[in-house]
């Protein structure tokens, strides 16, 4: 039996859907990476999900029946956004 290589959970262009686990990306298990990546970095991770949203945002609008522009946010954005 040939031993399977296990993917990071990362997205796959255009369609940006997990490599590992082939669900949209951000999945759950990038998104503990990402909030331990940047713990103690609240507004670098804010930045960097900002800049793959407009990249998303890009290629997602051209596949039919692209999500909305709120739909990109909720999926990129709002779920790093720190609780006050």
């Amino acid at each position: 039996m040939v031993p399977r290589r296990i993917l990071p959970h990362l997205p796959s262009r255009p369609t940006w859907r997990c490599q590992s686990c082939g669900i949209a990306w951000p999945c759950s298990p990038a998104k503990l990476r990402l909030l331990g990546e940047y713990r103690e970095n609240r507004k670098g991770l804010m930045v960097y999900l900002g800049t793959l949203k407009a990249e998303a945002a890009q290629q997602l609008a051209v596949q039919d029946g692209g999500p909305s522009p709120a739909d990109v946010d909720r999926r990129f954005v709002n779920w790093a956004a720190p609780v006050l």
